[in-house]
C-alpha cells in the first residue's frame, strides 16, 4: 500500500535531521519509507522527490544541497539544523514563576492535565520552573482564589458578548448572599486575587467583586447591552477599590528567610542583608508593605524559612494565625 504524502513527508524530515552528512537521492529511496513502495519507476521517484523537496522549501525548511564524499562526491540533501531549530528557551526567575503560578491556577481536570503537560515538557527541557512550594506562591495565588470555574467562564462569556448578568455574592465569610445585577466591563488581578468590575444596577454605580466570592453567574438582557465607558482603566478601578476596603496598608516589613530559601520573599525585596538567626544562615529582607494580610499569608507560605522582625503587626497577624492552624490541628 502506498503510503500517504504526509507521512511520507515527515519521514524524509526525519531523516535529514538526523544526519550531518548530505543523503543522496538514491539513499532515500531505499531507506526512507514512502519512496521505495513496490513497482515504483525511476521517473515516478524522481517526480515524487522533486515535489517533495519543493513542497519542504516552501513550508520553511532549509534543505541544502551538497556533495556526498562517500558516494563519489555525489549531490546529496540535508536539513540544516541549526537554521530548523528553534533557540533554547530561557526562562528568568520571574518569567519561571509565572509558568508555575499559571500551572497551579486551574484545577479543573482537561485544563489542569495540559498545564502539567507544559511544565513537564519544560522541566525535561532543563528549564528551571519550579514548584509552588519553592516558589512560596501565597494561598491567595491558588485556584480558590479564582472561584467556581463555571462562574469564571459564564462571566467571561458575558464580557465577551457585552452582556450584562445576575450572581449571587457573599461579601464575607459571616456575610449573608445577596444577587446583585452587574454590567461587567472586565476581569483582571490584584495582588494575587481576581476581581470583576463594573456598572452595579443595583446600587447604580461602578462596583468591584472578588470572582472567589461569586456564584450562580446567570446572562441577563441582550449581547451588546453593555458599554463600556471611554478612557476607562479597570486595573485602576480595581485596585482604588481594593485598596479603599484595606484601609490602605503601608509601611515596611523586616523578615528573616532562610538561606536560598523563600523565592517569593526574596523577589520583593528592597534590601536584603546576610544575617544568622538562632544560628541558621540567611539574610534580613526588608519588604514594601501593600497589605499587611497578603504579606502574611506569603510568610506563612514560607513556613520556617521566614521569620517576622518587624512591625508589630505584621508579627501578630502571622503568629494569630499560626494559633489558629494549631488549633484546627487539634480538633
Amino acid at each position: 500500500m502506498a503510503t500517504q504524502k504526509v507521512e511520507r513527508l515527515l519521514n524524509l524530515v526525519i531523516c535529514l535531521l538526523s544526519t550531518r552528512q548530505f543523503l543522496t537521492a538514491e539513499y532515500i529511496r531505499r531507506n526512507v519509507a514512502g519512496y521505495n513502495d513496490d513497482g515504483q519507476s525511476d521517473e515516478a521517484f524522481n517526480r515524487m522527490f522533486e515535489r517533495d523537496k519543493n513542497e519542504l522549501r516552501d513550508l520553511g525548511i532549509p534543505l541544502v544541497t551538497g556533495r556526498d564524499r562517500m558516494s563519489g562526491n555525489a549531490e546529496g540533501y540535508r536539513i540544516n539544523r541549526d537554521v530548523y531549530e528553534l533557540p533554547d528557551i530561557e526562562l528568568d526567575r520571574s518569567e519561571a514563576a509565572v509558568v508555575a503560578m499559571a500551572a497551579a491556577l486551574w484545577e479543573a481536570p482537561e485544563v489542569a492535565a495540559t498545564a502539567q503537560n507544559a511544565v513537564l515538557k519544560l522541566r525535561a527541557a532543563g528549564l528551571d520552573v519550579r514548584a509552588d512550594d519553592e516558589l512560596v506562591v501565597p494561598a491567595s495565588l491558588s485556584p480558590r482564589s479564582v472561584g467556581s470555574e463555571a462562574a469564571l467562564a459564564a462571566m467571561l462569556a458575558a464580557i465577551d458578548a457585552a452582556r450584562p448578568v445576575t450572581f449571587d455574592y457573599r461579601p464575607g465569610a459571616a456575610a449573608s448572599t445577596t444577587t446583585r445585577t452587574l454590567e461587567p466591563w472586565g476581569i483582571v488581578t490584584h495582588r494575587g486575587r481576581w476581581y470583576v468590575t463594573g456598572h452595579d444596577r443595583d446600587r447604580s454605580d461602578t462596583r468591584t467583586f472578588r470572582l472567589s466570592r461569586i456564584s450562580g453567574v446567570t446572562p441577563t438582557g441582550r449581547a451588546g447591552d453593555v458599554v463600556v465607558p471611554a478612557g476607562t482603566d479597570i486595573q485602576q478601578l480595581v485596585s482604588a477599590a481594593v485598596e479603599s476596603a484595606a484601609g490602605g496598608d503601608s509601611g515596611t516589613a523586616r523578615i528573616w528567610v532562610a538561606r536560598d530559601r523563600a523565592a517569593g520573599l526574596r523577589r520583593l525585596a528592597a534590601r536584603s542583608d546576610p544575617e544568622s538567626l538562632d544560628g541558621e544562615p540567611g539574610d534580613v529582607i526588608e519588604v514594601e508593605i501593600r497589605s499587611v494580610s497578603t504579606l502574611a499569608r506569603m510568610v506563612l507560605g514560607a513556613g520556617p524559612n521566614a521569620v517576622v522582625l518587624g512591625p508589630p503587626e505584621l508579627r501578630e497577624t502571622v503568629m494569630r494565625s499560626l494559633d489558629e492552624l494549631v488549633g484546627v490541628a487539634q480538633r
